[in-house]
């Protein structure tokens, strides 16, 4: 038994890993987001996020914990920040595709146009037809039309075509937006004192910031478009409801001119 202890204890084969001590899952590590350089004040967090509350407030604080609470601070609000651009990137990108579908739907109401217009070709073809039949005697027939049908009237936006194309070309890729960055900075290697470690946060803010602001426009810039696309659509769709009605009266009295002629 004690040789197989031996043997085991010694095995070489064994991974140095199988010694080491397992890592709970509620310990505190380094994120490369919000705390890049490892804050030596991880333990204190409880009470920096209460401001000293249960210590006697921060007037009774040492300078160092006033530092190290500062830091807290700084990185808080970076994360704080970051967050706040994540969102506008996910506005941004649910934006992108609400602009390709507007794309898409303003193609779909021209197509639908073209087919009305198709249709009245083939019913005056129709109703030409209609009217040569009957007697020899009989008085030559000759459909009742209220108004001509336009076809499409959607006034096209060149610029937003352009760009709607682009837009679904990329989607159907699967291609996103990459992530907006401005001209970072250029962050120092290691702070080392507190002071330091504040201003990188301070850069790392003013950077997402600027990020935030660009891609603000963009979703400004995204908004007017929409509403000037919906706005066509309201009006190309208008059109369309008034040569489909002139299309179905004229079926309406082309329908009733078959009927007396097979009656007779």
């Amino acid at each position: 038994m004690s040789k197989d202890r031996t043997t085991k204890a010694t095995n070489p084969f064994d991974s140095d890993s199988d010694t080491e001590k397992e890592v709970p899952r509620n310990s505190t590590q380094t994120s490369y987001g919000s705390s890049s350089y490892g804050s030596p004040f991880a333990d204190n967090k409880a009470r920096y996020r209460n401001d000293f509350r249960d210590s006697g407030g921060i007037q009774n604080q040492s300078t160092q914990e006033l530092e190290s609470y500062a830091v807290y601070k700084a990185e808080e609000t970076t994360q704080k920040v970051n967050d706040c651009l994540r969102i506008a990137e996910d506005m941004r990108e649910g934006a992108s595709k609400t602009l390709v579908q507007l794309h898409q739907q303003g193609q779909q109401i021209e197509r639908t146009h073209l087919t009305a217009v198709d249709i009245d070709q083939d019913l005056s073809r129709g109703e030409k037809l209609l009217g040569n039949l009957g007697g020899i005697f009989s008085r030559k027939w000759k459909p009742q039309k209220n108004r001509p049908i336009k076809g499409p009237m959607l006034a096209r936006d060149e610029a937003f075509a352009k760009k709607g194309s682009h837009m679904e070309q990329r989607q159907r890729l699967g291609l996103t937006d990459g992530k907006t960055r401005s001209n970072p900075r250029n962050l120092p290697p290691e702070p080392a004192s507190a002071l330091e470690k504040v201003e990188v946060e301070k850069m790392k803010q003013d950077d997402a910031l600027d990020d935030l602001s660009i891609i603000l426009g963009e979703l400004k810039e995204m908004a007017q478009d929409m509403g000037s696309e919906i706005d066509r659509h309201t009006d190309a769709l208008g059109h369309v409801e008034k040569d489909v009605d002139e299309l179905n009266f004229r079926v309406r009295g082309a329908n009733q001119r078959a009927r007396k002629l097979l009656g007779k």
